[in-house]
């Protein structure tokens, strides 16, 4: 059955649905790449930020050094983006390939790899960020009632740095969760494309 030129059947989409579906295709590539991208620098910055962050203070002709590896909670954060970094220019390389031969290069097995390593990252800078800002936090305030003192007041230049460090690593950890939302919305699409052939059968 025709209407006004566009082939219509029973249970089928619209012929012209086709070019808008390529559209949209389009751009969901062009934002998981720039975001992957996106990631890649925070999570480098991050890294950097807080792995080259030192300061020495002199207390009483003694010279004492804050650095990174005082804070488990920063080393963990500085795993954690050097994985997102790595993990991010992987996938980054893929799609730009993709871009480039013009297909999505995707079966089901790979998007459940892709989506489900997004969900991991996702969920590992999260936790990252958690633990190195409540660290963070107690560095600046302290904990009056088991006298712990306020470490950033002595080392006020290495707590800017960790920071500016953990707000990139923020931007990176919500850049996954969007990232996540795009990885599931392509696997989930080709369960959606399976349902519209099954349906299209005779």
């Amino acid at each position: 059955m025709s209407y006004l030129g566009v082939g219509v059947s029973p249970g089928n989409v619209p012929v012209y649905h086709g070019s808008n579906l390529k559209a949209v295709d389009r751009r969901v590539r062009v934002a998981e790449l720039v975001l992957r991208g996106f990631i890649s620098g925070l999570a480098i910055l991050s890294a950097l930020l807080i792995g080259t962050d030192t300061q020495v203070k002199e207390i009483f002709s003694i010279q004492k050094k804050a650095k990174f590896t005082d804070m488990k909670a920063l080393v963990f954060l500085v795993i954690a983006n050097g994985l997102a970094a790595a993990y991010s220019l992987v996938q980054l390389l893929r799609c730009i390939l993709s871009m480039i031969r013009g297909s999505v290069l995707f079966n089901k097995p790979l998007a459940w790899a892709i989506f489900s390593g997004d969900q991991v990252m996702a969920y590992l800078m999260l936790a990252a960020v958690a633990a190195a800002a409540q660290s963070a936090a107690l560095a600046k305030l302290g904990q009056p009632e088991l006298q712990w003192m306020k470490i950033c007041d002595m080392y006020a230049k290495f707590c800017n740095q960790v920071g500016e460090g953990i707000a990139s690593a923020l931007f990176v950890s919500l850049s996954f969760v969007v990232v996540s939302a795009i990885s599931a919305f392509s696997l989930f699409r080709l369960y959606g494309e399976n349902k519209r052939k099954n349906s299209g059968r005779w």
